[in-house]
């Protein structure tokens, strides 16, 4: 087809997508199951409209993914509105940290004995597969800042902070592979130094530094000058600043645009508590700035006011933010199901399903004894752990550093297809599981009360 074709083809497939929202809202198919579905259509296998390998691109799928990841990591830290003590903090540090240590140990384990991959490979394997996914988890991660339910709340934490642990460890693996003799201690101890201590503290600090300071900045300019225009940068351009920041000082870009987003809710809430606005409910004397305004009828809120200003600012910045990340996530799983035709492996269906239902949900259960956390919920969490984009992501930064060979070829091929199975699975599952568990609430709810 030339460009026009494409260009109608495209537009046809998201007013589809549009039109068939209620239906895709209350159906057991995501629409990013459903955008998976058309990439493969498109695909060799079928219409055979596009021949796309992501390995053969893998600079430009590597920028693309970044900047998905980077923008949903951005939104999902802003959403995340809790306390910085709270409990529920040190749920996701323990599913991002001790829970995919242990997941990728169990996937390398697997690939080495299943597969036959020498042992750098097979944690090469794990780190690609375990992380969670913060792009494609929008139907299980916190809806906006005042949800404060504990499973969402702890699956978004995860998604946003397990990149602190798993993309070291692949790093780790890259060292392996590319070396011609075993690792020295001091290539381990910069490692270990560089690669994970400063990235992790240094990607969290400049990231919530810059994101609090520039709310902040950001309020009191638009207060003193009475601006309510509209500021869609403002969220691109944390996004960027944050991400290149910590990637120019080797610190985790990853996480500072997650930690961007927390330092931006942090200032918010800074503003709130110290200029509560008037005439609030008894029940509600803490409510998130941006439900106090409304972005399409702004020019309601003329005039001076740090609440106004804040709730503007937070609210352009997660309406372009949730844009930008649906486009992108939409076009990287359509192009995932062209390229699927190129990586098909049943090895990785067999390892996906022990990894599903198996070494994913001890880890959750292990790492989060101790918590207080219902029996229900952490099988639920182990169960609720999507892969996706950042999978993908790792799959290129792999191909770039030096990853490359028959074994190679097919330990891709096995997490391509392990990604597929699990937007088609967790896809699937995720809403009648939660619509079960609304309603289980809602009856335990109900008992209480009737006590």
């Amino acid at each position: 087809m030339d460009f026009l074709g494409w260009t109608a083809a495209v537009g046809g497939l998201l007013l589809l997508m549009s039109l068939a929202s209620g239906w895709i809202h209350r159906g057991p198919i995501t629409s990013f199951g459903l955008y998976l579905v058309a990439g493969i259509i498109c695909g060799p296998w079928v219409l055979d409209l596009l021949q796309i390998d992501i390995v053969k691109h893998a600079t430009l799928a590597s920028h693309i993914t970044e900047i998905a990841m980077a923008a949903s990591l951005f939104i999902t830290g802003l959403k995340l509105r809790l306390p910085l003590r709270a409990p529920d903090w040190r749920v996701g540090m323990r599913l991002a940290f001790p829970a995919m240590l242990l997941t990728v140990a169990g996937v390398a384990v697997v690939a080495h004995f299943l597969a036959h991959f020498d042992w750098p490979l097979s944690l090469a394997f794990g780190a690609i597969v375990a992380p969670t996914d913060p792009v494609l988890a929008s139907l299980i991660s916190v809806n906006d800042a005042r949800d404060n339910d504990s499973l969402r709340v702890a699956l978004s934490s995860e998604a946003g902070m397990n990149d602190g642990s798993a993309l070291p460890l692949l790093m780790l693996a890259m060292l392996m592979i590319v070396s011609e003799q075993p690792l020295s201690l001091g290539v381990f101890a910069h490692w270990a130094a560089v690669d994970v201590i400063w990235a992790l503290a240094g990607g969290i600090a400049i990231g919530f530094g810059m994101g609090r300071l520039i709310g902040v900045l950001t309020t009191h300019l638009r207060s003193a000058h009475q601006d309510i225009a509209p500021n869609d940068f403002l969220a691109l351009a944390l996004i960027a600043l944050s991400y290149a920041a910590a990637q120019a000082v080797d610190a985790s870009g990853f996480l500072a645009t997650f930690a961007a987003g927390v330092g931006l809710r942090r200032a918010e809430l800074r503003v709130m508590m110290r200029h509560p606005p008037e005439n609030l409910p008894e029940d509600d004397q803490h409510p998130p700035a941006e439900m106090l305004v409304d972005i399409n009828q702004r020019h309601r809120y003329s005039g001076a006011g740090l609440t106004k200003s804040v709730g503007l600012v937070v609210g352009d910045a997660l309406s372009f933010g949730d844009t930008i990340e649906r486009l992108l996530a939409a076009g990287m799983v359509l192009i995932l199901g062209v390229t699927l035709a190129h990586h098909w492996n049943l090895t990785g269906l067999l390892i996906a399903a022990i990894l599903f239902l198996l070494i994913r949900p001890a880890a959750v259960y292990l790492t989060t004894i101790g918590t207080g956390m219902p029996r229900m919920r952490r099988l639920l969490i182990g169960w609720l752990g999507i892969r996706g984009i950042g999978s993908i992501n790792y799959i290129a930064f792999a191909s770039m550093h030096g990853l490359a060979g028959a074994d190679a070829q097919r330990m891709v091929d096995m997490a391509f297809t392990l990604v597929v199975a699990s937007i088609v699975v967790h896809g699937i599952t995720v809403t009648p599981l939660e619509n079960r568990r609304q309603a289980w609430l809602l009856a335990s709810r109900q008992r209480q009360d009737s006590e």
